[in-house]
């Protein structure tokens, strides 16, 4: 049997739904897809896309949930490529505070949301 399957989207748990979308809308240019909000209150689930692809990253929002979330090691991480001024868009993190990691001899950097989720920017052409 031959199975196609594609990508849909990627869940990750936010202590802080508001501070999280805006930092991917400003970080990255995501923006909210779609809503799903339980009737009880007890949870949100908001999908963020770039617009361009049909991947998107859902943030959930528990409402129970006070405490930040153990990331463990922090081994997997999210990849975004970004057009425009690759140099000039990494000095735009810096100075946000978000680069968490570089590695100049591959030519790539690391930011990190307000859960402290790793997420790997690299220009649009490498």
């Amino acid at each position: 049997m031959e199975i196609k399957a594609r990508f849909d989207h990627f869940n990750i748990n936010v202590v802080d739904l508001n501070k999280s979308i805006a930092f991917y809308e400003e970080a990255l240019g995501l923006k909210e897809h779609h809503r799903k909000e339980a009737e009880d209150g007890s949870f949100i689930l908001v999908y963020m896309g770039d617009r361009q692809t049909g991947f998107l990253l859902e943030l959930t929002w528990l409402r129970d949930r006070q405490e930040a979330y153990e990331l463990g090691d922090n081994e997997s991480h999210l990849c975004f490529r970004v057009d425009g001024d690759y140099d000039q868009i990494r000095a735009y993190h810096k100075e946000k505070g978000w680069v968490c990691f570089e590695n100049h001899s591959m030519g790539l950097y690391f930011i990190n949301d307000p859960d402290d989720y790793w997420i790997e920017v690299l220009p649009l052409n490498k």
